[in-house]
């Protein structure tokens, strides 16, 4: 399970959301073998005096926070990372310089899906990659 949230200006975030949306899965399909039809992204649009940063990150800037089960690999972590920029600026046109990720692992016992305790469930997908 990955939940995304998305942060940026509101005119960027506006324009691009759908470039964003799928720049953004890719690399998590690609790095760390998710699967397609588990896509869970939030888009924080944020007015220029509620979004403070340095000016060199330009209008652009866009925070993307991760938060994931546990079990994947320091590889994995990086892979996406390194997806994320690679897409962002290929596909969306937003410099690497203006863009900053975290990932927040989890244990599954801290998640409540469909009803249930993630630890419970079967989720059809490995998490250990």
């Amino acid at each position: 399970m990955a939940q995304i949230i998305v942060y940026g200006h509101r005119e960027s975030i506006q324009r691009r959301r759908s470039a964003l949306s799928d720049a953004i899965h890719g690399a998590v399909m690609t790095a760390l073998d998710y699967p397609a039809e588990k896509r869970f992204h939030r888009f924080i649009a944020l007015d220029p005096e509620d979004f403070i940063h340095p000016e060199d990150r330009g209008s652009d800037y866009t925070i993307i926070e991760i938060s994931m089960f546990e079990g994947r690999t320091e590889r994995a972590k990086r892979a996406v990372i390194a997806e994320l920029f690679a897409r962002l600026e290929r596909d969306v046109g937003i410099l690497a310089h203006s863009v900053e990720v975290t990932i927040t692992e989890t244990p599954t016992v801290n998640w409540g899906i469909r009803g249930a305790n993630a630890a419970d469930l079967s989720l059809g997908y490995q998490v250990d990659v």
